[in-house]
């Protein structure tokens, strides 16, 4: 009977280890934040965490394990020209660092005055991180990396 007993409770421990250690806590949902909601000028950045937030109730920063995915919404400042698909005017890299690259581009339009300008975004960047079958929240990312339709371009 001892033998039994023993022999359970070895078994119950190995089996505990291996789920701990072998990824057994399954993925819950993934949280995505963005270093800046915007890209401003030709080589800005944004530098995007998705966290992982499984089973057991841990977090872990899965960032370099996720496909990001970017889809153009809206428009240009002139608030007629789409967005071009798929996205041209950015990247993002394996560990998830956004970048504006040419051609650049403006989803910003001034709706005040031009001594007092206000900006309202025309389009962005719908960003979403995928993994494991699990997807993330979206984040909106504006685009300042080309001067628009009035000379400039977002706050």
């Amino acid at each position: 009977m001892k033998h039994k007993i023993i022999y359970l409770a070895l078994a119950t421990t190995v089996a505990l280890l291996c789920l701990a250690g072998c990824g057994g806590y399954n993925l819950k949902s993934i949280t995505l934040s963005a270093s800046s909601n915007e890209l401003k000028g030709l080589g800005g950045t944004s530098q995007l965490t998705a966290t992982g937030n499984y089973s057991n109730f841990t977090s872990k920063d899965v960032s370099s394990r996720v496909k990001f995915t970017l889809t153009p919404e809206g428009t240009l400042d002139d608030g007629v020209t789409p967005l071009p698909t798929p996205p041209q005017s950015i990247t993002v890299d394996g560990t998830g660092m956004l970048t504006a690259v040419d051609p650049g581009i403006c989803t910003f339009t001034n709706i005040g005055t031009s001594t007092k300008p206000a900006f309202a975004l025309t389009g962005w960047y719908k960003v979403v991180a995928t993994f494991n079958g699990v997807s993330s929240q979206p984040l909106f990312i504006g685009m300042a990396s080309a001067a628009g339709a009035s000379g400039q371009c977002g706050p």
